[in-house]
């Protein structure tokens, strides 16, 4: 376990916008930052980063949280393990105790898995660095491609030995179980039971996640055993920690490099990245020759708009060129396309170049992605009609794809003059096609939608190490308003629902601000010794709902009163900075959203007298939030009360009853009204 001081410490230092810059790219945005949203699909910014408040949210798909939290659900962490992640970043030694056995045993199957990984890509480097086979056949296969050994050790290459189970023999002796071992791919289990490797006389290229975690493996025959195999290259299985369509090789060291230049490479293979990278050239990717995925693309998308497929000119090149091109234009990313020369891959072509001479040529032959399918569509349409329509046709489907109005218009137009078209016939096409998009994008949805969760409060979730309270259904029930007599206890359950439908509203106003402003002081009140002692805005919510019998229904809402009078007197307590950084990631999103939200409480500020701020007259404020929950709890009683006066079968001694009752409800909400400043007509 970490310990709160350590903990603190983490806290303190981890700075959301650097943290999440480490995942998406940022752009200043007044006071804030925004960024294309690493949680879901995201085509214009919608992930908000708020460095005062030092935490993050997406205002399409709701996702967010403080440093710690975003990391947890960035990277599929525990709430320890997203310490121990920005304890290493921000270099903060963690003491910790021993794992005991149960503990050990308690580790979520991805984090085994993860520590398989890191175990095996030590275990292949030491294989090629320190043994005579590793040296005589893996390193010198690395060093015959051209690899310096720091480019070697960048990529963390390694070797696998020949014996058919040696790497799965190692890792039982070491301690690790069977169930990872096949669990991750690196070893196969066969039908008599038996564990062999998967990479066995393989060199080894470890895929890393865009955090650095080692999620699987590439393993490469060698030249020399490669006559009569049909796949040099095999990878890791799919599995709860990689997948290969989520994936791009060489991401996590390309990405910095991405954001500076604002553009990003993309190739076919392992060695292609690996050569350009030596070469000089860092803000490079690879799909590893497998078809593009919106995945991907929403990974690379959060770090540049702009990508040039780089392939060789052969073929297989140019059709590698146009796979996944649809995708790229329907994220929004302007497409370019380089065909290297016959016979020059960007391997091959990055050790004959430097950086410098590298880019240039990239600069004076990449083409538009419009410019490179018209000219491949009239060099072989070769006048015939069919095919001319035919390749026309392709080419409107991609500008169909293109989510920004002008530019769209801008490629139609190019498309019309190099065709020699009408430009209005391109238009209709384009339109119709728009259109079929549409109805498609329809029916794949509806085909695999499910039901959303209701829209609305929901109770939080359990945080990852200290239990939140049950949430219960308030026990208390509303009174006549004038503090003095409770509603029958026969009533009890009908003013709960009463109370749960109509003061929600006014009860996320009220935890706005306790989260906002709850240890700020608005007034005195006379202890039981007759002395005056200050009450805070949680203090004095508190006390005004216990006095007339009232807890929130709400339970973010009760959750937060509870936090805040638990810790109120704490030295240094701060409501807003406490529940932003709330280890529980589900409280510190709800206390976010009531930060950030600027319209909730500006009904409030015209008022009686102008108010300018919140903070500048929050007893006022307070006060007409408080009046306005209780008030509408009080009006839905009296509707319920003349609902069962108006009953015929209500017997006459209950009518009198209703009769009393309806008269103090009108009393107390005028007096109600009052405070809230509401008219009430007799």
């Amino acid at each position: 376990m970490i310990d709160r001081i350590t903990t603190d410490k983490i806290k303190e230092a981890a700075q959301i916008v650097d943290v999440v810059s480490d995942f998406v790219t940022l752009k200043k945005s007044g006071a804030n930052y925004k960024g294309l949203c690493p949680f879901h699909d995201d085509r214009t910014p919608s992930f908000m980063v708020s460095p005062a408040k030092n935490y993050c949210k997406c205002f399409a798909c709701g996702k967010g949280g403080n440093p710690i939290g975003f990391i947890m659900e960035h990277e599929q962490l525990s709430y320890p393990d997203a310490l121990r992640y920005l304890a290493k970043k921000y270099g903060i030694q963690v003491e910790e105790k021993e794992l005991t056995a149960e503990e050990r045993a308690a580790q979520t199957e991805r984090e085994s898995m993860f520590i398989l990984n890191e175990w095996a890509l030590q275990w292949f480097k030491e294989q090629m660095h320190n043994t005579t086979d590793g040296r005589a056949i893996g390193l010198a296969y690395f060093r015959e491609r051209g690899f310096r050994d720091d480019i070697i050790e960048k990529f963390q290459l390694g070797f696998c030995p020949k014996g058919r189970d040696t790497m799965s023999r190692a890792a039982l002796k070491e301690g690790y179980r069977e169930q990872y071992l096949v669990g991750t791919g690196l070893s196969i289990k066969r039908e008599d039971g038996t564990v062999v490797d998967r990479f066995w006389g393989r060199v080894m290229f470890p895929w890393y996640t865009i955090g650095g975690k080692v999620a699987g493996f590439g393993g490469r025959v060698l030249d020399a055993a490669t006559k009569g195999v049909a796949v040099k290259y095999q990878n890791s299985p799919e599995s709860s920690i990689y997948s290969k369509r989520r994936e791009l090789y060489g991401l996590y060291q390309a990405k910095q490099a991405i954001v500076k230049m604002d553009q990003v490479y993309m190739v076919e293979g392992y060695t292609d990245v690996i050569s350009m990278h030596q070469c000089g050239i860092e803000n490079v990717v690879a799909n590893s020759g497998t078809a593009l995925t919106k995945e991907q693309i929403h990974l690379l998308h959060r770090f540049t708009n702009n990508i040039t497929l780089l392939y060789d000119g052969d073929d297989a090149g140019i059709h590698a060129a146009q796979r996944g091109t649809d995708m790229l234009l329907a994220a929004g990313m302007n497409v370019k396309i380089l065909l290297l020369p016959d016979g020059d891959d960007p391997d091959s072509f990055a050790r004959k170049h430097n950086a410098e001479d590298f880019r240039r040529y990239v600069e004076e032959h990449q083409v538009d992605f419009l410019k490179f399918k018209t000219n491949l569509a009239l060099a072989e349409a070769q006048n015939d009609p069919r095919k001319l329509s035919a390749l026309v046709a392709e080419i409107v489907t991609s500008i169909s794809f293109i989510p920004d109005e002008i530019t769209r218009s801008l490629y139609i137009r190019e498309t019309a003059q190099t065709m020699r078209m009408d430009e209005k016939m391109i238009v209709r096409a384009v339109q119709n096609q728009m259109s079929k998009n549409r109805e498609e994008e329809y029916k794949r949805r509806n085909s695999t939608q499910t039901l959303p969760n209701e829209i609305g409060p929901s109770p939080l979730g359990v945080p990852s190490e200290e239990p939140a309270q049950p949430i219960q259904p308030t026990e208390a029930i509303p009174t006549n308003g004038n503090g003095q007599q409770p509603v029958p206890a026969s009533q009890s359950g009908q003013a709960r629902n009463i109370q749960s439908k109509a003061a929600h509203g006014t009860e996320l106003l009220l935890a706005q601000l306790i989260v906002r402003y709850g240890e700020k002081i608005v007034c005195e009140a006379e202890d039981e010794n007759g002395n005056n002692v200050p009450l805070s805005v949680a203090e004095f919510i508190f006390y005004s709902l216990a006095q007339d019998g009232l807890t929130f229904n709400h339970p973010t809402a009760q959750v937060i009163l509870d936090k805040a009078m638990e810790h109120i007197h704490d030295e240094g307590f701060v409501a807003e900075k406490y529940f932003l950084g709330h280890h529980n990631p589900q409280l510190s999103q709800a206390a976010f959203q009531l930060c950030m939200d600027k319209e909730e409480l500006s009904k409030y500020h015209t008022r009686g007298q102008q108010i300018t701020t919140d903070a500048d007259r929050l007893m006022e404020l307070t006060t007409h939030v408080l009046a306005d929950m209780k008030i509408s709890i009080v009006r839905k009683e009296i509707e319920r009360v003349m609902e069962e006066m108006k009953n015929p079968a209500t017997p006459k001694e209950q009518g009198r009853e209703l009769l009393v009752r309806y008269k103090e409800l009108k009393d107390a909400e005028k007096r109600l009204a009052k405070d809230c400043g509401d008219r009430v007509l007799r």
